[in-house]
This record gives structure tokens, C-alpha cells and sequence, in this order.
């Protein structure tokens, strides 16, 4: 009897170390993160900074970042998550000619979990992004994002689901000023609520009542304010902020009081990988990864590379089309000049005539790069690239002070010792005009000087100025700066301008020429942080 008692003992005592470690047992939870991807659906040129200097390579492609996606998913198949950040459906030719369609068989076979809504998704008009994005038959959350009408939202508000036992919790959060960042008209009919009115409900909801044991914030709104979000007590209880829209490339999670933040870049040039170790469903530690998409390393998945082809097929023509060439390479990235913009600016000002003429910077436009022969073409798809809007040009009069003022307010926005004042990420850009100043100084007192047209700004004097027309906002504002008089709406766009000037020049050489300088930052001045002593590589 004591022997049976004794082996009794035993079995529940073993019983009870094996319920004790299999609850110890540690488990990976891996998430898989895009983000601005652009329309950017095959390879392409991509830049890099090494050894502080910029180098050009292939990089990108869906149907690469399908097979790289698939070999993590086939390591760990129970605990992977692939999602996107936002600006998928926008950035090229193809996709402004079908209004975004193209996109619903490609994001259907990239087997993605989850997908938010960017700032330029709504660029085809807020039916047409609903349409899209609810035909791909996975899951899309937004939480500020609501019809004006009814005061709906137009998707959940957060996504739950389960690996490996885990819960797992995402809300999702666009920026609320794309109102003012794209043309008013193209988010007619959407209300775009502030983070913070709903963000301490929303974790309490998915904390206290869903119990999740782990809680991501997607968020589109640039590395400023997710930073600034990582800080603030709202964010209480928020694991990683899976940040986007700004293309920054974070290779180390920056760590804030509440949250840590990384963002994958763009362009489909890299994937993000978190590794979570989870033992008794808690975060033990983490793995993260910036993933380059080599198209050396990860080989085109044939069935996407199929779909892909397929959607481009009929535009493909329209966008081969050779505008024109240059003989130096395009590139954007840099915070205060570039060669790009600067190629778009001189053509603008060559067409308008205007003392100086402007463009906002876009963030869109990987980098035309010459090939052996010493040029390369310039086609429409690349315009449709790096000026992902046609709008009709505007020439306007501003006074010397009213282009100080503008300068100031603009240099701020992009850097604002406080965060919560930035807006964008990069300066304005402009031809005819030039410009130094102090990045470090105080608000208001950052110019060191202006010139137009060579001589020295005089604030007395009036001015004409070249700018894009911006569909719903008043007419007199031009480039964000407001009040311009005798303001006019020319008969050509954007594109046109451009096509025209290459028509005239045949090839350009676009490069740095001192036209817009930060005197405390030297000329390669790429986005840097102090926090986790971020800078762009």
C-alpha cells in the first residue's frame, strides 16, 4: 500500500511539474510589417547611406517580399503576423488609372492579416477607398476615421486575434490632418478624430475587458508624433507603436516611457521583423530586424509576379513612354535639397515664368540612377512617380514679408524642438528662390538669409509665385502660404510642365546647388532623431 501511495504521489507531482512547464514553456510571436508601399510593385533603384555616403541598388517587389514573407511564415506558422501600415493603393501611373483596382488581386494573394488605411488612401475619394480596401477580404481597422454624416466610423477600431494561445490586440490610428496635408477635396465626407479622444478607451477596452496579452498600436502618423505618442501617458499599456507614413527606416526600436516605435521604411524596399519572446503570456524580450528586400537574396513569388503583370499590362505602354534623360542621378530622401526636386522646380519655373516657383515636397520617387551609357530615361510612369498629383499650376503675387513669414513656419514644421508642431518631415522645395538658415535656432529665427532671383529678399516688394493648384482649399493659398492676390489658375498642370521642359532640354543633370541650405546640418542632411540616436540609413 505504501509503494502505491508513494507512485501515486509521484504521477501527480509529475503531473503538476509538466502542467508547471508546459505554462513556463517559451513561445515566439512574430509580426511582419510594410508600410508605404506607394504602388511600388516590382523591384527598383533604391538608396542607401553607407560609410556617410549614398550608394544606389536594387531593392523592392512584392512578388520578393512574398517569398521572404512565406519562408518566416513556414519557420513559425502558428505565431506569424503580416500587416501594412497604410499608403498602399497611391504612387503610380497604374494606379491613378484605375482608381486604385489594381491592387485588390495583389493584396488578396500577399496573404496579408491585417491592413490600415494611410494618408493618400483616400486620394480616389472616400467611396472608391472603401471599395478597395473592403474587397480584400482581410481585416482593416481605423479608429479615427468616421463618415461626417452619420458620424459611423468606417472600420473597426481594433483586431484581435490568437496565436499560440496569445491574444493579441491591434488598434489603428491615421493621421488627422490629412484634410490639410492631401487636397481638402480628396477626404470629402470623413471626419478624422484626434489620437488621443478614444485611445485611452480603446486600451482599456482591449486590456481590462478582452484581456489581451499583448497590444500594438498601427499608426500612420510619422515619426514625430509617435514618438510623441510613445511619451504620452494615453498610451499606457500599448506594447510597440508599429509606426508609418514618414518612410523612416528604424533598424532599433526607440524606446519611449510607454511604448517602444519602429517604422519599416518604403517603397516595399524593406520588412520589418518583431520577434516576441512570450513566457506565462508576457513579453520576456524581443528581436527586431529591418529586412532588406533583395531581389538577389528573395526571388519573385511566380504567382503574385503573374497578378502583378497582369495589372500593369494595360498601362504599361502609357507608362514606358520616354519623356526625356538624365545624365546625374534623381534621388529624394534628403530633408532640406534635392536633385529631384530640384529637376521638378526648374521646370516649373521655366514654364510659369514667375520670380520663384514651389513645390511641397513629396516623399514619392525612388531614384533614376544612370546606367554604363552615362544616361537614363525619364518616363511617364517615373513623373506619375515623383509627382503623384496632376493638378493644374497657379501663379500668384506675395510680398518679400509675407515669404519670410511663410519660410519661418515652414522650416518649423519640419524642426520644431516640439514635436506636436511638426508637419510633414521635409522642406519645402523651390527654384528661383534660395535659402539659409539655422535649423537649431528658435522658432522665427532660423532664416540667415533669402535671395530671388539673386538679389536679396526685399519684404517691401511684391513677388509672383508658382505653386500647384490644391483642389478645395481657397484659392489665394499657394504652397500652404495664404493670402496671395491676383492669384491665377493656368490652363496646364504639373505634368505638363514638366513634359515640356524635357521636351526642350532633351537631357538634365539635376544636383545639389546650394539653393536651400541648413547651415548647422551640412549638405546630406537626412532625417535624424535624438531619441534612440536615430538617423536615416
Amino acid at each position: 500500500m505504501r509503494n502505491i501511495l508513494i507512485a501515486a504521489s509521484t504521477v501527480i507531482l509529475f503531473s503538476a511539474f509538466q502542467k508547471n512547464t508546459n505554462t513556463m514553456k517559451e513561445e515566439t510571436i512574430t509580426i511582419l510589417q510594410t508600410a508605404d508601399i506607394h504602388a511600388y510593385l516590382n523591384q527598383h533603384e533604391e538608396l542607401f547611406v553607407e560609410n556617410d555616403t549614398i550608394v544606389f541598388r536594387k531593392a523592392g517587389g512584392l512578388a520578393q517580399i512574398k517569398t521572404l514573407t512565406e519562408s518566416i511564415r513556414n519557420e513559425n506558422p502558428d505565431g506569424t503576423l503580416l500587416i501594412d501600415g497604410g499608403d498602399f493603393i497611391q504612387g503610380s501611373g497604374a494606379s491613378v488609372r484605375s482608381q486604385g483596382k489594381i491592387f485588390t488581386p495583389i493584396v488578396k494573394a500577399m496573404n496579408y492579416d491585417l491592413l490600415i488605411p494611410g494618408n493618400w488612401e483616400v486620394i480616389y475619394g472616400k467611396q472608391i477607398m472603401m471599395d478597395v480596401m473592403n474587397s480584400y477580404n482581410t481585416k482593416v481597422i481605423a479608429a479615427n476615421m468616421l463618415d461626417d454624416t452619420t458620424d459611423n466610423s468606417l472600420f473597426p477600431p481594433y483586431w484581435i486575434t490568437e496565436k499560440k494561445g496569445m491574444k493579441i490586440g491591434f488598434i489603428a490610428y491615421n493621421d488627422p490632418e490629412v484634410p490639410e496635408r492631401q487636397n481638402p477635396e480628396y477626404s470629402k465626407g470623413i471626419t478624422f478624430t484626434a489620437v488621443e479622444k478614444n485611445l485611452a478607451a480603446l486600451i482599456g477596452q482591449l486590456r481590462e475587458k478582452e484581456k489581451v496579452d499583448v497590444l500594438f498600436l498601427v499608426t500612420h502618423l510619422g515619426i514625430s508624433k509617435q514618438l510623441l505618442l510613445s511619451n504620452n501617458p494615453a498610451a499606457k499599456g500599448v506594447d510597440f507603436i508599429l509606426g508609418n507614413d514618414t518612410h523612416e527606416r528604424i533598424r532599433k526600436p526607440i524606446e519611449g516611457k510607454y511604448a517602444k516605435v519602429v517604422e519599416p521604411g518604403a517603397f516595399g524596399s524593406f520588412v520589418g521583423r518583431l520577434d516576441l519572446k512570450m513566457k506565462d503570456k508576457k513579453i520576456v524580450s524581443y528581436d527586431y530586424e529591418l529586412m532588406e528586400v533583395s531581389p538577389e537574396k528573395y526571388t519573385a513569388d511566380k504567382e503574385v509576379q503573374q497578378i502583378i503583370d497582369k495589372a500593369n499590362l494595360p498601362y504599361q505602354e502609357e507608362m514606358q513612354t520616354v519623356l526625356g534623360y538624365t545624365s546625374t542621378p534623381m534621388y529624394r530622401y534628403l530633408v532640406v535639397e534635392n536633385p529631384m526636386d530640384n529637376f521638378i522646380t526648374d521646370a516649373l519655373l521655366w514654364k510659369t515664368g514667375a520670380d520663384f516657383a514651389t513645390s511641397n515636397g513629396f516623399r514619392f520617387g525612388v531614384p533614376i540612377v544612370p546606367d554604363a551609357s552615362g544616361k537614363a530615361p525619364i518616363t511617364k510612369g517615373d513623373l506619375w512617380r515623383m509627382l503623384p498629383v496632376d493638378e493644374n499650376m497657379k501663379i500668384g503675387k506675395v510680398s518679400g514679408q509675407q515669404i519670410q513669414d511663410w519660410l519661418e513656419k515652414e522650416i518649423n514644421n519640419v524642426f520644431a524642438s516640439n514635436y506636436e508642431e511638426r508637419f510633414g518631415g521635409w522642406l519645402v522645395r523651390f527654384s528661383g528662390l534660395t535659402l539659409k538658415f539655422n535649423s537649431s535656432q528658435t522658432k522665427g529665427n532660423r532664416i540667415e538669409s533669402i535671395t530671388i532671383q539673386e538679389k536679396p529678399l526685399d519684404l517691401n516688394k511684391m513677388y509672383t509665385m508658382a505653386s500647384c493648384n490644391r483642389t478645395g482649399e481657397p484659392l489665394s493659398t499657394m504652397c500652404r502660404m495664404k493670402n496671395a492676390t491676383d492669384v491665377k489658375i493656368q490652363e496646364y498642370t504639373l505634368h505638363n510642365a514638366v513634359e515640356e521642359y524635357l521636351k526642350a532640354k532633351g537631357t538634365v543633370s539635376p544636383h545639389l546647388n546650394g539653393r536651400s541650405v541648413a547651415t548647422d546640418l551640412g549638405p546630406n542632411a537626412f532625417s535624424q532623431m535624438k531619441e534612440g540616436d536615430y538617423k536615416f540609413r
